[in-house]
């Protein structure tokens, strides 16, 4: 594939998994990614899955990028967790605030994502490429439009070198964003956040509860095709691949694919492009 390209994982809860992902990423490697991420559990619950997963990502001969939630964490929990990573060879972190647990108050040494970036900075310098994360439909919990992109620059003054999108499905809310930032004097790549469409439920449920807009005439299809995986992947394909080579002709600098630990439709998006 001629286009930089990412790849995210979440980390294996079984040694099953942890073997079907070693096959996956090794069918993945084929695409030459420029790095890839693992995930990070709600309030660090899978910590020591995502520092076990970038370390076989690592030995592999592959750059690997930890999330790194700062939710619940401590400045000295977090120190900790840099210095493992530094330890293992990490060069790249994607600092994120996380999810707040149901009724969890904005305790903890870290409120925002911002806070996070600036703390990496202080503490390991320019040791790690820092991404963070971007919303072009707007985080779900930011108050407005305004507020959402005012976060957004707090965690580029922070240090954040690159940031990589939620995923989408309208490119011109990716194209708007970017123009918002650039008007903001804000010139960090934005890499765009790519899901491959294989299973309808599942992705109508990520994305109602993550705030990415399935649009109207997407969503009729999707369940038009009620069962029939077959068909939804087909036109999945379609559909994702246009989005892909709009947002590329359009300028966007990579793609980072949501793998959800799959090769097949990230393997037939990288042929169709």
């Amino acid at each position: 594939m001629k286009h930089a390209l990412s790849l995210e994982f979440f980390p294996p809860k079984t040694p099953e998994g942890a073997e079907k992902l070693r096959a996956t990423r090794a069918r993945l490697y084929a695409l030459q990614p420029g790095f890839c991420s693992v995930t990070f559990g709600a309030g660090g619950s899978t910590q020591d899955g995502t520092l076990a997963a970038v370390r076989e990502i690592l030995a592999e001969g592959m750059p690997a990028a930890p999330h790194l939630s700062c939710i619940g964490q401590t400045r000295e929990s977090i120190r900790r967790l840099l210095a493992d990573y530094r330890a293992a060879g990490v060069k790249r972190i994607v600092a994120l605030r996380g999810d707040l647990p149901s009724g969890y108050g904005l305790g903890g040494h870290f409120q925002y994502a911002s806070d996070l970036v600036a703390f990496i900075r202080a503490e390991t310098g320019s040791h790690f490429h820092i991404e963070v994360a971007a919303y072009p439909e707007m985080h779900p919990q930011a108050r407005s439009p305004r507020a959402d992109m005012d976060a957004f620059a707090a965690k580029a003054a922070a240090g954040a070198d690159s940031a990589i999108t939620q995923y989408f499905f309208n490119a011109d809310a990716y194209f708007r964003f970017v123009d918002e930032l650039a008007a903001r004097g804000i010139t960090l790549p934005v890499a765009a956040g790519i899901m491959p469409i294989t299973n309808a439920t599942q992705l109508l449920r990520f994305s109602d509860a993550c705030g990415a807009e399935v649009p109207r005439w997407l969503r009729l299809r999707l369940e038009g095709y009620g069962d029939d995986l077959a068909s939804i992947r087909a036109f999945g394909l379609d559909v994702v691949a246009a989005l892909c080579q709009r947002l590329l002709q359009g300028g966007a600098p990579s793609l980072h694919l949501y793998t959800m630990n799959q090769s097949e439709a990230a393997l037939a998006l990288a042929q169709r492009l």
